[in-house]
């Protein structure tokens, strides 16, 4: 059975944690709770994902380090959800894993960057509770979503596409208002300190 609702939920997933999506989905098999692939549960993959995981969870959770690790991981996370897709879809057809590889991929972009455009907002005015909050929120809709996908994955799949329509409007909104203050901090910088412009 081709598991869309598995597939959407990882993927979605995988664009606010990729290493936590690829723990959970490897312990998970192992544990006997779903039905995953069998690189997946290989003791090293395990190890390798949750040692990449506790890295980003530190990382994660520094202001403006937060958004260069972003940066840095707007190919990795689309591209790791793709290649999940691959190794959950052995057995289909070439026409459904590619329109698996592509609905993993382009989910975990909207929530990737929907992620980095928090993280950009938030660090206008660093604050380390913020980034920490924030920080832990996603990792938590991160493994709610893979967890719930697995029991519900028809609602998972209804949650994904939902949650990626509003990814892509909070991105819009927030280049917007990105863009707006871009604009004041370049119009004050061009004044001079009596308050006339230059």
């Amino acid at each position: 059975m081709f598991p869309t609702g598995l597939l959407a939920g990882s993927g979605w997933a995988s664009g606010l944690n990729l290493w936590a999506v690829v723990g959970l989905l490897g312990i998970a098999g192992r544990a006997g709770w779903a039905d995953t692939p069998e690189l997946l549960q290989n003791p090293l993959v395990i190890a390798a994902a949750v040692v990449l995981y506790a890295a980003e969870f530190v990382v994660d959770k520094i202001p403006y380090i937060d958004s260069a690790w972003d940066i840095a991981n707007t190919a990795i996370r689309p591209t790791g959800a793709a290649a999940l897709a691959i190794l959950m879809t052995p057995h289909e057809s070439t026409p459904h894993r590619v329109v698996a590889v592509a609905g993993a991929a382009t989910t975990a972009l909207t929530s990737h960057s929907a992620k980095a455009s928090l993280r950009a907002l938030i660090n206008i005015s660093p604050e380390p509770a913020s980034n920490i909050i924030a920080s832990l929120s996603e990792d938590g809709l991160a493994f709610a979503l893979v967890g719930f996908a697995f029991a519900h994955p028809r609602v998972a799949l209804v949650i994904t596409i939902v949650a990626s329509i509003a990814c892509v409007a909070f991105v819009w909104w927030a280049i917007r208002t990105l863009h707006r203050l871009g604009r004041r901090l370049l119009a004050r910088g061009r004044r001079t300190p009596t308050g006339r412009a230059v």
